[in-house]
C-alpha cells in the first residue's frame, strides 16, 4: 500500500517542501487548542476561550480567499514571506495580552490578525497539480497523501500543545505553535524548484473562483466538517478537565486523527477511478454516525477508542473533496478556489468551538457533542441533495 505514495518522493525538491509543510503544518495544528487552553487557564471561561478561538478563524475565513488569489496571481514565495512577517507580529502581541493579563477583550484583536497568512496546505496541493498534471493516479496519490500529512499534524501538535500548556505554563503551547510556524515556513518556501509557475494574466478567468459551479456546495460540506474539529477540540478538553485529566484531551485528540490518518492511507490506494459524488456522500454520513457513540463514553479510555473510530470518516470526506475541486477549478484560480472551500473548515471550527463553548458551559460537557452530531448530519443532507449537480460536474470535466 505504502508504495502507492513512493512516486511522491522521487520528485526533485518534493522532500524540502513535504518537510516544510509537515513542520508548519503541526504547529497550525496547535494553535486553536492552544488559545482554548491558555485562555481558559487565565480567565476559567470556556466560552470566552472558544469566542476568540472563533473570532480569529473568522478573520482567517476572510483572509484566506484574498490572500489564495494573490498567490494565484503573484507565486507562492512573493505573498507568503511579507505576510508571515506581518502575522508573526500580532502572534508576539497575543502572547504579551495573556502573560501580562491586559484586558482580555483585546485577544479579539491581536489573534485574529496572525490569521493573514497564505495557506500551506492548498500552496502544497497546488504544488502536486502542477507537478503531476498528466498523471491522474500520482495526483490522487498525492491529495490522499497530503490530507494524511494534516490529519498526522493533529497527531502530534494537540498532544504537544495541551502538554506545554499544562505542565509549564498557559502561553508555551501558543508560543512553540508560533516558532515552530516560522521554521516550517521558511523550510516550505525555500524549495522553489516545485512552485508552480503563475499563469499569465491574459490567460486568467476574469470572474472569482467562488463563482464556478458546485463550488459553494462543497464549501458548505467543509464548513460542516470543520465545525466537527471545532466541537471535538473545545468539548473534549472540557470532558477531560471534568474527569479529572485535563492533559489527557491531546492524546484523545491525537487519536482522532490517527484514526482518520489510517483511514486516508487505504482510502489513497483503494479509491481511485472510484465516482467521488458517491465516496462524498458515503464519508459525510460516515461522519454523523460514526460521532454518536462518543455521547455515551462512561471513562476517558472509552471516549479514546470511540474517537479513534469517529475520525475514520473524516480524512476520505476531505480527500474526495479537494479531488473535486481540482477537476472543476480552472488551474490559474486552483489556490483560489481550495482556499474557498478550506476557509469552510476554518469557519466551521469557529462555529463549533463558539457553539460547543457555550453547550459545556450552560448545559454539560459531553453534551457538546451533539453539535458535531447535527454537523455531520447537514453534510450529508447537503452532499445528497447535491449529489446529480456535483454528478454532472464530475462527468464533464472527465470529457
Amino acid at each position: 500500500m505504502l508504495a502507492s505514495y513512493r512516486p511522491l518522493f522521487e520528485v526533485p525538491g518534493a522532500r524540502v517542501f513535504i518537510a516544510g509543510g509537515m513542520i508548519a503544518r503541526s504547529a497550525g495544528s496547535m494553535f486553536a487548542v492552544s488559545v482554548v487552553a491558555m485562555v481558559s487557564a487565565r480567565t476559567g471561561s470556556y466560552a470566552l476561550a472558544g469566542a476568540v478561538v472563533a473570532v480569529g478563524m473568522v478573520s482567517l475565513a476572510l483572509f484566506a480567499p484574498f490572500l489564495g488569489r494573490l498567490v494565484d496571481r503573484h507565486g507562492q514565495r512573493r505573498i507568503a514571506i511579507p505576510f508571515f512577517l506581518w502575522s508573526g507580529f500580532w502572534v508576539v502581541m497575543t502572547l504579551l495580552v495573556s502573560m501580562r493579563g491586559w484586558p482580555s477583550w483585546l485577544l479579539f484583536i491581536t489573534f485574529p490578525l496572525c490569521g493573514a497568512i497564505p495557506n500551506l496546505g492548498t500552496m502544497a496541493r497546488a504544488r502536486w497539480s502542477h507537478i503531476f498534471a498528466h498523471d491522474p493516479k500520482n495526483l490522487h496519490a498525492a491529495m490522499s497523501f497530503e490530507q494524511v500529512m494534516e490529519e498526522l499534524t493533529f497527531v502530534i501538535g494537540p498532544v504537544l500543545a495541551i502538554w506545554l500548556s499544562t505542565t509549564l505554563f498557559p502561553e508555551a503551547g501558543f508560543l512553540f505553535a508560533a516558532l515552530a510556524y516560522t521554521v516550517g515556513v521558511l523550510v516550505f518556501v525555500s524549495a522553489r524548484s516545485t512552485e508552480p509557475p503563475v499563469v499569465p494574466h491574459h490567460e486568467r478567468p476574469t470572474e472569482h473562483a467562488h463563482t464556478v459551479p458546485g463550488l459553494i456546495p462543497l464549501a458548505f460540506i467543509m464548513v460542516m466538517t470543520g465545525a466537527i474539529f471545532g466541537v471535538n477540540e473545545v468539548v473534549t478538553l472540557a470532558v477531560s478537565k471534568d474527569l479529572g485529566a485535563p492533559s489527557a484531551a491531546g492524546a484523545i485528540l491525537a487519536l482522532y486523527a490517527v484514526g482518520s490518518a489510517i483511514a486516508g492511507l487505504v482510502f489513497g490506494h483503494l479509491s481511485h477511478g472510484r465516482s467521488l459524488v458517491k465516496l462524498l456522500i458515503a464519508g459525510t454520513l460516515g461522519m454523523a454516525v460514526l460521532e454518536i457513540p462518543v455521547l455515551f463514553a462512561g471513562n476517558l479510555w472509552i471516549l479514546a477508542g470511540l474517537m479513534l473510530v469517529a475520525g475514520m470518516a473524516t480524512a476520505p470526506t476531505l480527500i474526495t473533496t479537494m479531488n473535486l475541486i481540482e477537476r472543476i477549478v480552472p488551474k490559474a484560480q486552483l489556490n483560489e478556489g481550495m482556499t474557498i472551500v478550506l476557509t469552510g473548515i476554518i469557519i466551521g471550527v469557529a462555529a463549533g468551538s463558539a457553539v460547543s463553548g457555550v453547550v459545556v458551559d450552560h448545559v454539560g460537557s459531553q453534551h457538546g457533542y451533539w453539535v458535531a452530531i447535527l454537523a455531520g448530519g447537514f453534510a450529508f443532507v447537503m452532499a445528497l441533495g447535491t449529489r446529480a449537480f456535483l454528478t454532472r460536474r464530475e462527468l464533464h470535466t472527465l470529457r
